[in-house]
């Protein structure tokens, strides 16, 4: 997720050397990729999937940075792993800095910093709940599923918790 200016400069950087990449594989100019067709489809696709990653990347950035600030914004929380970055979403559409959401949310400037680049992994509960109230984040339709049948009977240790954190967040 682009989080800044400087981030998005970077991304929009790196699609057009992916642009490169596949025009020039496109004009044949790989050798081994025209021996190996199989391979040059391969890495073509490859280097696609990363294109189109980056340009949904820009385009959600765009949206968000654009958004016209007088209009609400539905923010939808499919997985509550991505309470992170709808926070950070939140902040973006809003046209706060950090330390303007630092300032209402009575916190440092340097915590929103540090809890956005760590996809709020350090921030406290109340912190949290800091930032939805500055945010004035209100929830609708706020429904959560318990699969009783299916809920787990052990205790889940600490690095299964953050490995399926980081699952889901990473790309």
């Amino acid at each position: 997720m682009i989080k800044d200016d400087q981030h998005y400069r970077n991304i929009q950087s790196w699609v057009q050397k992916f642009e490169q990449s596949l025009s020039q594989l496109d004009r044949n100019e790989n050798e081994k990729a025209q021996n190996n067709p199989q391979l040059r489809e391969a890495y073509r696709n490859g280097i696609q999937r990363k294109l189109d990653d980056l340009r949904k990347e820009i385009q959600d950035y765009e949206t968000l940075t654009t958004h016209d600030p007088k209009i609400p914004l539905v923010l939808k929380l499919e997985d509550i792993n991505d309470l992170p970055l709808l926070l950070i979403k939140a902040r973006m559409a809003a046209k706060l800095s950090p330390k303007e959401l630092a300032d209402l949310a009575g916190l440092e400037e340097a915590q929103i910093q540090e809890y956005e680049e760590n996809d709020y992994e350090t921030a406290s509960f109340l912190d949290v709940i800091a930032v939805f109230d500055a945010l004035d984040i209100k929830v609708q339709k706020g429904e959560f599923l318990l699969p009783l049948d299916t809920l787990r009977r052990t205790p889940i240790t600490k690095e299964e918790l953050l490995f399926k954190t980081k699952k889901v967040t990473t790309p």
